[in-house]
């Protein structure tokens, strides 16, 4: 059944204004200035721009690792100061504990927080949900680089995050990995509808994957364009082929171009 989410939600993410100037021996650099969205529960938004337009820095952010200058994030109405569990952040390394195996990596955000009631029960879990039966036991270095980043998002998602935050988490696969990778990550995504925020510099990635895109400006960042992704959900390959489809990706491509000519 194809269907587009479009009943009444709460929002749950909110960036209000947001501006970060980075200062060394060197002088100051602006990133962000006075970037303002929200984000909807349940919401996939993807996050687009120029190259260098400070979106790893937002997203850094958002997951309370870096400290803005100026305005204000809110998780559901509370401000964010510091990282916090209800935020899981995918890298675009995988970045596993070598020494660890997939169970092991999973289960390692609990373990560092003491959770050990039913840690491995929901490392099991996630594993399924991930689709890495029989791997369980398997050290990183027996694993493909798709399946290194299946770990990684099990192990964001081991503590029922309400956001998932994502910085550019297949850019290091091949194109055809890189597309199987976002066919797994949108089945992970129906299951329960988790909030995402992806960064990426694939267009094509982003309208498939996404409710939302916003387009930042080139540095400092403000809101270049922020367009709703009305394509039928469930989204299967073939629908990037569609003139929908083209429309999407000719809008964006000149909403990036006009940034990278100024």
């Amino acid at each position: 059944m194809n269907f587009y989410r479009n009943e009444m939600k709460q929002t749950l993410l909110e960036v209000q204004k947001l501006s970060a100037t980075f200062t060394d021996h060197a002088g100051s650099l602006r990133v962000l200035d006075k970037l303002s969205f929200e984000v909807m529960k349940g919401d996939f938004l993807c996050v687009l721009g120029p190259s260098g337009s400070g979106k790893s820095t937002l997203l850094r952010i958002l997951a309370g690792l870096v400290r803005s200058n100026s305005g204000t994030v809110t998780i559901k109405q509370r401000a964010l100061h510091g990282p916090q569990p209800g935020i899981g952040l995918v890298f675009q390394d995988a970045n596993l504990m070598p020494w660890r195996t997939v169970l092991e990596n999973i289960a390692l955000p609990l373990e560092v927080r003491n959770h050990t009631n039913g840690t491995l029960t929901r490392a099991k879990r996630l594993v399924e949900l991930v689709g890495l039966q029989g791997f369980e036991h398997a050290l990183p270095h027996d694993l493909s680089g798709g399946m290194a980043q299946r770990v990684a998002i099990a192990r964001a998602l081991v503590q029922d995050p309400d956001v998932l935050l994502m910085d550019e988490p297949f850019g290091s696969l091949d194109a055809i990995t890189r597309e199987r990778m976002g066919e797994e990550l949108l089945r992970i995504w129906e299951m329960d509808h988790k909030t995402v925020i992806l960064v990426t510099h694939d267009i094509s990635e982003a309208i498939y994957l996404a409710d939302r895109v916003l387009v930042l400006s080139a540095r400092p960042a403000s809101l270049k364009l922020d367009l709703k992704i009305q394509l039928p959900r469930p989204r299967r390959p073939s629908v990037r082929y569609t003139r929908e489809f083209g429309k999407l990706a000719a809008r964006l491509r000149a909403a990036i171009e006009a940034e990278n000519h100024l």
